[in-house]
This record gives C-alpha cells, sequence and structure tokens, in this order.
C-alpha cells in the first residue's frame, strides 16, 4: 500500500492547490439540491484527482461525489473513495474549514486515507499498518486518539453547517459538556485523531466519499467509526447514502456513544 499512500497524499495536496487557486475568487455556485452547493472549484478538483488515479490505476474502480457513478466499481476489490472537497459552505463562506478527502477501499473497507487542509497545509494520512501521521509545513507527527475514558470531560466534535437538535440531545444524554466545531468531517475526525476531541455523531446527510479516507486514518489513529448500530461500514455497495448514521470516537467512549445515539438517530 505505499504507492496507494503516496499517491493519495499527493493528489491530495495537488487537488488543495487547485482549490486554493478557486478560493482567491468568487466562486461559482450552483446547487445540486437542497442545501447542497457545488462550485467551479469541486469540480475542478473532482476532474484532477479521478483523471490522475485513472491513469495510474486503471484497474481499479472509483467513486467520486462529483462524478457519475456507474457502478462498475462494484465488480472491483480496489475502490478509490473521493470527495474533491468536503465543505464547500466552508468554502463559501471562506472560512478555510474545508478539505480534500481521499480513500482506498479495498474488499469494502477503508484501507489507506488521505484528508488535506490546503488553507492550512494539514495532511492526515495513514493506510493499513503504517500509523496516521499529520504533516503541517516541515512537522510530521504521529496520531494516537486519546485515552478519555470518562464522558464527563470528553469534548464533542460538531459541524459548522449541519448543526441539529439530535447531536444537541445527544451530547446532554452523554453528559458531554465541551464541544468544538469545524466544517469538513475530514477536519472533525483529524481533532480525534489529534485527541483533541473524543466523540463525533452525525446522523443521515453523509454519503461513503465522507468517510472512507478519515475512516482509514482514524483506525490507524486508535479510532472507531461505526454507524449508529456499531455495524462498520462497507465501501462498495450500490448505496452511497450513510443512511444509518455515522459515529466516531476514541474507541473507549464508542459503545457508550452508540446506545445513546441509536434511538435518536433512527
Amino acid at each position: 500500500m505505499k504507492i496507494e499512500l503516496e499517491t493519495a497524499k499527493e493528489l491530495a495536496v495537488r487537488a488543495g492547490a487547485i482549490l486554493l487557486e478557486h478560493y482567491a475568487e468568487a466562486p461559482s455556485v450552483e446547487w445540486k439540491g437542497k442545501n447542497d452547493p457545488v462550485t467551479t472549484a469541486d469540480r475542478a478538483a473532482s476532474r484532477f484527482v479521478v483523471d490522475e488515479l485513472r491513469r495510474r490505476f486503471p484497474l481499479d474502480g472509483i467513486l467520486c461525489e462529483e462524478e457519475r457513478d456507474d457502478l462498475h466499481r462494484l465488480s472491483r476489490a480496489r475502490v478509490w473513495v473521493i470527495d474533491p472537497m468536503d465543505g464547500t459552505k466552508e468554502f463559501i463562506s471562506r472560512n478555510g474549514e474545508f478539505s480534500v478527502m481521499i480513500g482506498l477501499a479495498l474488499d469494502g473497507q477503508a484501507r489507506v486515507g488521505a484528508v488535506y487542509q490546503p488553507t492550512e497545509q494539514k495532511l492526515y494520512y495513514a493506510g493499513v499498518g503504517t500509523g496516521a501521521w499529520l504533516t503541517q509545513g516541515d512537522v510530521t507527527r504521529q496520531l494516537v486518539v486519546s485515552a478519555e475514558s470518562d464522558l464527563s470531560k470528553a469534548v464533542m466534535a460538531l459541524s459548522r453547517s449541519h448543526l441539529s437538535p439530535t447531536n444537541e440531545t445527544i451530547r446532554k444524554n452523554l453528559g458531554i459538556e465541551r464541544t468544538i466545531q469545524t466544517g469538513s468531517i475530514g477536519l472533525k475526525v483529524g481533532l480525534l485523531c489529534e485527541g483533541k476531541a473524543h466523540v463525533y455523531v452525525q446522523g443521515r446527510g453523509t454519503s461513503l466519499w465522507d468517510t472512507c479516507g478519515p475512516e482509514a486514518i482514524l483506525r490507524e489513529a486508535g479510532g472507531r467509526m461505526t454507524d449508529k448500530s456499531g455495524s462498520g461500514f462497507v465501501y462498495n455497495i450500490e448505496e452511497v447514502r450513510n443512511i444509518q448514521g455515522v459515529i466516531a470516537t476514541n474507541t473507549l467512549l464508542h459503545d457508550s456513544v452508540v446506545n445513546a445515539a441509536r434511538s435518536l438517530l433512527s
């Protein structure tokens, strides 16, 4: 997986540079659906990453948010799962909290991940057995989730643009007092990997490209990601929506969060 990991890292950074080129200008915004914007930057980064992966790994399948899903990927053991810009609302708001997310699933399981925040030059990455790492500028350090096991001392990562009453109810039921907000899912999972947060919960509204890369990194950092029932994600299925929600934790708190969230996320 060394070549694949290095490829994910390289393409995430190069796609981030494309996003920054558009970030300097007023973005052209369209709406794919209610509350679902897309910009020319999303599409430019998408086309770059997909073209490069097809050139380098012509036998692999690809699932990308901004590209048509022709389902040919379902016959492939290796599938790249891409969100060329997670946090489009943050990009439009110009708060910097967006990222490029590239994952590789083998036999449906997340095995390689790269998440890059171009405004901060933060690159989170991991492959199976490599550990999880964060490179920012010239500094690289290994990531390990916090060993916090007391929910009253835990920090819950919350969305900047998709706050919900359900998440607030879950937080109160768990007895979590402290929260931290950011945009992209990849950046929220990054906070868990850095030990700055311990719990992240999201109901409907995410898809496989939102979780594949981040899950690979979180697992190598010692964390855990499942749906509301505690079941793991499978990344090469026809349904791309995570209709059973997303729960990510430092592992020690996972069962408690699943128990608190199961009925509320129904």
